[in-house]
């Protein structure tokens, strides 16, 4: 859009409106997305601008088969000031996966040829972790459930705001590994495991331990309440910011995930409270 700088201060709804009336899909472009209420920019003048470590802007590949809805999210994203490529299907967002190296994906769970959790099936098994907000239907719950056991790190449903995308991704983002640090005392330990805040390593007895973006947020949440057992409420509304509605099994899933990397060969340090939840301790 002409005259949208990253840096404007121009309200949201008239950012929006320029490109609504640009858009001869306009009327579904209001039925995908719903009602933007906010009269003030995505970020506010207070909120801290992410960029990569170098100082460059992020980078965000956007995958929706609606071309309307790509340009609608693609414009909110570059309003942050951050780098946005999109693909219309599966095949060409596994390529721009590679050559882009996106800090972030938005990914449509139906898609024209291969669907969302095919897509983040073969990114996983190419060892590419990159955090991943889907977009699903609203009320689709199990599309939550699978797109998140399967290595999916939070969602999105239509119809949903911009400020709402903004918001899940920036905290996407800050548990990644690819914006700039905030400083200060980084280093959490419990026990012989220690968890660096600002670097994302993770090691238990000097052994290194890789996490995905959610597995660490997870794994913080418990080192932050060492021999405190945490419900699995707690955990879904600290990890994920929603509940799925009695699906709690995601958090069983991550737990399990956790335990392999964290506990294997070793002594457990993760323990589950039957019928109250999970707590981390060090070993006696």
């Amino acid at each position: 859009m002409a005259g949208l700088s990253p840096t404007s201060q121009l309200p949201m709804k008239e950012v929006l409106g320029r490109l609504i009336r640009a858009s001869q899909w306009a009327h579904r472009n209001q039925q995908i997305l719903g009602k933007v209420t906010t009269s003030a920019p995505i970020t506010s003048p207070a909120a801290p601008r992410l960029t990569r470590a170098d100082g460059s802007p992020l980078r965000v590949l956007v995958v929706d088969d609606e071309n309307s809805l790509t340009d609608l999210l693609s414009m909110a994203l570059r309003y942050e000031g951050w780098e946005v490529k999109a693909a219309p299907d599966g095949q060409t967002a596994l390529t721009l996966a590679r050559e882009f190296k996106p800090d972030a994906i938005v990914l449509d769970v139906m898609l024209p040829d291969i669907d969302g959790l095919q897509v983040l099936g073969r990114l996983r098994t190419g060892g590419d972790d990159t955090p991943i907000l889907f977009l699903t239907a609203k009320d689709a719950v199990e599309d939550r459930v699978t797109g998140l056991t399967a290595g999916g790190d939070d969602y999105v449903t239509k119809p949903f705001s911009l400020e709402e995308v903004v918001a899940r991704l920036r905290g996407l983002i800050r548990r990644s590994a690819a914006m700039v640090s905030e400083g200060g005392d980084s280093r959490i330990t419990v026990g012989d495991l220690v968890l660096d805040e600002e670097s994302y390593e993770v090691s238990r007895a000097g052994r290194e331990i890789e996490l995905t973006a959610t597995e660490f947020e997870l794994l913080r949440f418990l080192m932050r309440n060492p021999r405190r057992v945490l419900s699995k409420a707690q955990i879904l509304d600290r990890v994920w910011s929603y509940d799925f509605g009695g699906k709690s099994s995601v958090v069983e899933i991550y737990i399990s995930y956790l335990r392999k990397k964290i506990d294997a060969g070793e002594e457990p340090m993760i323990h589950t409270v039957r019928g109250v939840g999970y707590v981390i301790k060090p070993v006696s």
